[in-house]
């Protein structure tokens, strides 16, 4: 393909209803993001019926607001790109029958993108020249992965986890020492004041030479903690808590994708996901990614939480390949990387 793509693009896996028009995989013409935290923080967590009735109420409006602020109309777009999975059924659902009705009435090819892939291509968005191969680590509220990549849309998984992802732990232990929705960035700012040795927690390593991870036992540890303190009437400080919690999944995160990165030969690491916000974990993956001669790149905080941006991105190195899919296309919510993988032909 020589022409030039300019993909608008809807992300709608959660609770961010989010629209995008980039041109040629890089050039952001416009990125809108409709946040739902402050409906949400309410009940602890999200909630998807209320999720999908504000996807349903909010798409047209970001959608006119993303093509207007890129001062374009829909004749213009080259391609329509939307996230089918993974995500929460209902919501997904609003974007994939959004993206499929404006498809069918502009003619328009129709773009699949994987959630996690978006992620990825978050970083090719703001580093255009970015030598393959790679080792991306992607950590969010339901994913934990490490992955080799050798081109635009060649992977291998490397690593996952094998319960709960390191964002979903983030999460629980927010919530069990009463810091509000979403935790991840409660965590991380308390753990600023807090003693990260001040308690012993667990460290999942799953073998010498795996990159799996496990957050399910650091987790039912800081519970077990916080249970027995209260039982005896022991005073909790829950910014050590915070510190000593976030260290442990630190700890693991760095120093297994390091070791994958030197394992495959690879001197160039990127960061992925809304995790990839947190500049504690940015820091220690850069100094322990460093010390062994290897290069960090992450995006900017506003694309490693969830946004359209990025599916535009991914879209567009699939559109380069035609990689189109048609008006069967439906959500996934369970949809795995290795599934995507294995329909690729790639596992």
């Amino acid at each position: 393909m020589t022409t030039d793509t300019i993909i608008l693009a809807m992300e709608s896996s959660c609770d961010e209803t989010a629209v995008a028009v980039i041109k040629n995989g890089h050039e952001i013409l416009s990125n809108v993001v409709s946040t739902q935290i402050e409906i949400h923080r309410r009940y602890g967590g999200v909630v998807p019926e209320i999720a999908s009735r504000k996807h349903l109420e909010l798409i047209n409006i970001v959608i006119q607001e993303a093509l207007d602020q890129a001062n374009i109309t829909l004749d213009d777009v080259t391609h329509i790109a939307v996230t089918y999975g993974p995500g929460l059924v209902g919501a997904l659902l609003v974007g994939v029958a959004t993206a499929k009705a404006l498809a069918f009435a502009s003619g328009k090819p129709l773009i699949g993108v994987h959630h996690i892939e978006g992620h990825i291509c978050a970083n090719f968005l703001v580093n255009q020249n970015l030598k393959f191969p790679l080792v991306c680590l992607v950590v969010s509220g339901g994913h934990t992965n490490i992955i080799k990549i050798t081109d635009h849309g060649q992977y291998l998984l490397l690593g996952q986890t094998k319960d709960d992802a390191a964002g979903e732990a983030y999460d629980k232990i927010a919530r069990a020492i009463g810091l509000p929705y979403p935790g991840g960035p409660q965590i991380e700012r308390l753990a600023k004041e807090g003693d990260a040795s001040a308690i012993e927690l667990p460290r999942a390593w799953m073998g010498d030479d795996s990159f799996d991870f496990s957050f399910s036992g650091l987790k039912s540890a800081v519970l077990n903690y916080l249970n027995k303190a209260k039982m005896k009437g022991d005073e909790i400080i829950p910014a050590n808590v915070a510190a000593s919690f976030q260290q442990a999944v630190l700890d693991v995160l760095v120093q297994k994708t390091v070791h994958a990165a030197e394992m495959n030969g690879v001197d160039t690491i990127l960061l992925a996901g809304g995790v990839a916000a947190n500049g504690t974990l940015r820091n220690q993956l850069q100094k322990a990614a460093n010390e062994k001669g290897i290069q960090v790149y992450y995006p900017p905080v506003e694309f490693c939480t969830d946004n359209a941006a990025m599916i535009g991105a991914a879209a567009h190195y699939k559109a380069v390949n035609e990689e189109y899919a048609d008006l069967s296309l439906n959500a996934v919510p369970n949809l795995s990387f290795e599934k995507l993988l294995m329909e690729r032909g790639q596992a």
